[in-house]
């Protein structure tokens, strides 16, 4: 059974992209071996530190390693994706072997996107998102799901996916599974 990392760029709680994932989660039971990637302890990037890794790095590392796909959850904040997820991003790019680039955890992964935010559906943030991930190196599939969050949503806090949007979410989880093969 292939490892599928879900990747939530919200530190919040209740956050829509938590709330998002935890749906994919739903849909790719007995399909794959999924788990939520806790990274809210990663100190922010500085090359003073990186070698050697400090402990959360590298227990985020090891579990980026040992899963066969990402799947990144963003929200947009500012036409763009969280700052929480770039320094996570950015550790994770960053080579485990001195000057060796290809040594990065991430670089070569599968992955695919989503995003829950306001009218734009994370549009922007998504379209900056992948400009990243291939940067670093990252295999994506094509196929994205933008939610847009309701007035309605931000008031009770709770994601609620229309009839299409949750079929475009099975979709893409099994495009992803296809993609992991």
């Amino acid at each position: 059974m292939k490892k599928v990392l879900l990747i939530v760029g919200s530190m919040r709680e209740k956050a829509f992209n938590r709330q998002a994932a935890l749906m994919a989660q739903k849909m790719l039971e007995k399909k794959a071996d999924v788990s939520i990637l806790s990274y809210e302890d990663l100190p922010q990037m500085n090359q003073d530190i990186e070698f050697p890794a400090p402990e959360a790095v590298a227990r985020v590392r090891k579990e980026v390693a040992e899963a066969d796909g990402l799947w990144f959850f963003t929200p947009e904040y500012n036409h763009s994706y969280p700052g929480v997820l770039k320094n996570l991003l950015d550790w994770l790019s960053r080579p485990t072997q001195p000057g060796v680039r290809e040594s990065s955890v991430i670089w070569g992964k599968k992955a695919a996107i989503t995003g829950a935010s306001g009218r734009s559906a994370a549009s922007f943030a998504r379209a900056k998102l992948t400009e990243l991930l291939d940067f670093i190196g990252v295999d994506m599939i094509s196929t994205q799901v933008g939610m847009a969050i309701t007035p309605e949503e931000f008031e009770t806090d709770e994601l609620v996916l229309s009839d299409s949007t949750k079929s475009e979410l099975k979709n893409q989880v099994q495009t992803f599974l296809t993609y992991l093969g």
